[in-house]
């Protein structure tokens, strides 16, 4: 084949070298517009994964790179004077000059011809030449600009400002620095490459970043290698405690607003995208040259072991899309969390240590357990004694997720909720032995809450024929069977969440077509604006008057007295997933011109009227929550800035928890699943307004669990699916942790089972077959003390 590579960066020359290795007799270019010796940058970090796949493609430049490398483990988070350090993380870390030259000897050693200082001829040009045309120019790709819309290309630019600087300072380990200043919070990221120097990066929010008149030089044109020398002579200043008298080196240093490149797709014909030109990721988790080199790695692999390019480029794309999306995932978290740094200043040191260490959901509680045991044991103590001085517990150490909270009088035994899940199995509103098996089950299982699903105050107010209703004392008692049994059976407590189905009523059964409205025998359906659901779908619903609005209040009033007197322990007021309550408080759907529209305020006013009706004949020693939507995922809707206003708004009004879930308020939402996906709006409400919160959403591990709540993100958590998979979720997850204190009870009768079964030969006993036992115990806390020869 004959090869253009377009861009001689370490993801372009990696690639040239592997495929050259692979195929000898191709015929490969790469067009570098700079120098050889040019690079902008100071050091590149690699995570032991991705060397182990350098290691076997290429000996050679592992064993030319290994050379080169600082080596160490330790992370160390500054903090209002504390440094608290986690260890065996391993990394290594290299100058990205001596990559580059690295890359380009063996290259050359392998017959590929490299063009330096030289632009690459037109693109179009290249693909009718050539088999194949890699384009790995950068973040700036010209290649991907001027097939932007053939590749589904954009660019996500965040709110922070950040700048590369060097310093011949050797830090020995990785360094997070958080520095309150006049300006605000500004962080420093350090790192060191060699036995010379070390990478930092000073990063800040936009407004931080204003504030210290940084914005100066924000129109100037810069001059090739020109660095922002004002703004350095005063970061330089700002952490001259931690450069202790060390230089402070440039590359064309300047304020940066950090984009995340995502594409559709990555190939146009013979011509494929690899590294940042087909997608970033933030430099938090260490990820730019680490991507592009896996990325060339599975390309020249895919050439290799497919019949055509075609076929190799949907290859190369089928397998390393999924990994590039988890990148970005994590990484996105990463840069969320620091770009939200603010919110965070109330959380002690070790706290924001930890909650550092996990912000991007791939290093938690348990990865930090057996990387750091000493560390983990540490935080763990710390966030018992915290939360016994805040009223929960006894202080002493556990798995966070069995430490107990307290909302008003009632306690609950750990901090796992079953969330409320429409099982549309009732009849009239009536809950059956479904619901006594389905919730007591649960209650059985270990949970600290179970919750019911969303109980409608009126027929009217459904979401199907199947919902639960609280309107008539049937009812009630059905649901007094159900609490009782709970309060017998175990030490859960009951929660009612009640709700009116507003504009996403009268629909059929989850499992007959979700969202879509019955055949027959519907009823009228109510909202704040007569928008439907559904366009050409759904019923146009009828708008509300004032008087309505007061006889469905005086309902929720109702339905608030039947569940007092059923025994529930908590009260939920829905007012998320575009139902009644929600479609009032979401621009998207309240177009009202009235008290009840408007502004923010307005749009709140008939949820908290509501809120306070209910707050009002509920007994003062039960709390109450309320379950908010805290995005609706589309443009020109709610988002987290929202959220918090309405948390705060509900908190002020009596809430003692705000469950916070998000979405299904428009049908025309783009919401970003993944993992946890909705926890950083519960963190931003927890952090912001200091309210108890629920987080919600795709969380389905007791380590997630565990981090999430040590690291002050949420006070509980609701797991919904995982508890449908597994009633007995809790009992399992404390007896996969080897838990069996305080916050885990299991029912006498399932007691001989409450230790985990052996699974397999795997689980046996393992004889000894060292005479001297390789290692020793405890955390590897190798730091990086470069030879002096």
């Amino acid at each position: 084949m004959r090869i253009a590579v377009i861009g001689g960066g370490p993801g372009g020359l990696y690639l040239a070298a592997l495929a050259k290795q692979l195929g000898p007799h191709h015929d490969i270019t790469v067009w570098e517009r700079n120098a050889p010796d040019d690079t902008f940058g100071f050091g590149v970090v690699f995570s032991d994964e991705t060397l182990g796949g350098i290691e076997t493609a290429d000996p050679a430049i592992y064993a030319a790179m290994e050379r080169e490398f600082a080596r160490w483990d330790d992370i160390d988070i500054h903090y209002r004077g504390e440094v608290i350090t986690s260890g065996g993380h391993g990394f290594a870390a290299m100058s990205r000059l001596r990559l580059l030259q690295v890359l380009q000897a063996r290259c050359n050693e392998l017959g590929v011809k490299l063009l330096h200082s030289t632009f690459a001829p037109d693109v179009d040009e290249l693909a009718r030449d050539h088999d194949l045309v890699v384009a790995s120019d950068g973040v700036n790709s010209a290649v991907r600009q001027r097939f932007a819309d053939e590749l589904g290309a954009s660019v996500d630019t965040r709110r922070c400002r950040y700048m590369w600087l060097g310093t011949d300072k050797v830090f020995d380990a990785f360094t997070f620095v958080v520095r309150e200043t006049p300006y605000g919070v500004m962080q420093l990221h350090a790192y060191p490459f060699d036995r010379h120097g070390s990478t930092f990066i000073v990063e800040m929010h936009d407004d931080v970043w204003r504030a210290a008149g940084f914005d100066a030089t924000a129109d100037r044109e810069w001059q090739p290698g020109e660095s922002d020398d004002a703004a350095i002579a005063v970061v330089r200043e700002l952490f001259a405690d931690v450069l202790d008298g060390h230089a402070v080196l440039t590359n064309q240093s300047r304020w940066i607003s950090f984009g995340t490149v995502r594409t559709e797709t990555w190939r146009r014909g013979n011509i494929v995208l690899l590294g940042d030109a087909a997608h970033t990721a933030h430099f938090s988790i260490g990820s730019g040259t680490k991507l592009a080199m896996e990325d060339a790695l599975a390309l020249a692999a895919c050439l290799h072991e497919q019949a055509d390019v075609d076929a190799a480029l949907d290859a190369y794309e089928t397998e390393r899309r999924p990994v590039v999306l988890s990148t970005q995932r994590a990484a996105q978290a990463s840069l969320e969390w620091f770009e939200n740094l603010g919110q965070y200043l109330d959380q002690e040191p070790m706290q924001l240590a930890f909650n550092i260490l996990t912000r991007s959901r791939r290093v938690t509680h348990e990865g930090l357990r057996l990387r750091d045991p000493e560390f983990a044991a540490a935080a763990e103590a710390w966030f018992a004694q915290h939360e016994a001085a805040r009223g929960n517990g006894d202080g002493q150490p556990r798995p966070a997720m069995f430490q107990p909270l307290r909302l008003r009088e009632l306690e609950l035994a750990n901090r796992i909720v079953v969330s409320p899940m429409d099982m549309y199995v009732a009849r009239d509103g009536v809950p059956n032995d479904f619901h006594l098996v389905h919730l007591g089950g649960k209650a059985l299982g270990g949970a600290g809450l179970v919750m019911t699903e969303m109980v409608c105050v009126s027929p009217e107010g459904r979401i199907s024929p199947g919902c639960c209703g609280l309107w008539n004392d049937e009812q009630a008692a059905a649901f007094a069977r159900i609490v009782d049994f709970v309060h017998t059976r175990s030490d859960t407590k009951v929660g009612l969440q009640l709700g009116h189905s507003g504009r996403k009523g009268s629909t059929r059964l989850m499992w007959e077509g979700i969202d879509q409205p019955l055949p027959e025998g519907n009823w009228p359906v109510v909202a704040p604006s007569p928008l439907p659901y559904l366009e050409g779908v759904s019923q146009v619903p009828h708008e509300l008057t004032v008087a309505e609005l007061d006889a469905i209040t005086q309902q929720f009033v109702d339905a608030t007295r039947r569940g007092i007197d059923a025994g529930f322990d908590l009260l939920e007021l829905h007012c998320a997933h575009g139902y009644l309550l929600s479609s009032f408080i979401s621009p998207l759907t309240n177009h009202r011109t009235d008290e009840f529209g408007g502004a923010l305020a307005g749009r709140l006013r008939y949820p908290l009227q509501v809120f306070a009706a209910m707050r009002g004949v509920w007994p003062a020693d039960r709390p109450m929550s309320v379950r908010i939507s805290a995005t609706d995922w589309a443009e020109g809707g709610h988002d987290v800035d929202d959220a918090v206003e309405v948390a705060r708004a509900f908190a002020e009004a009596g809430a003692d928890a705000v469950d916070v879930s998000t979405g299904q308020v428009v049908s025309h939402e783009r919401p970003a699943y993944g993992r946890s996906y909705q926890t950083p709006f519960a963190d931003a409400i927890r952090n912001r307004t200091d309210v108890t919160t629920i987080a919600v959403g795709a969380i389905s591990s007791y380590d997630d669990v565990n981090s999430l709540i040590m690291a002050g993100r949420a006070d509980l958590c609701a797991l919904g699916r995982a508890h449908l998979y597994d009633p007995s979720w809790t009992l399992h997850a404390a007896a996969e942790q080897e838990y069996t204190g305080a916050g885990v009870a299991w029912p006498q009768p399932w007691r001989a089972g409450s230790r985990k079964p052996q699974t397999g030969r795997s689980d046996a006993p393992r004889p000894r077959l060292e005479l001297v036992r390789q290692g020793v115990s405890g955390t590897h806390h190798q730091r990086w003390r470069p030879s002096e020869d």
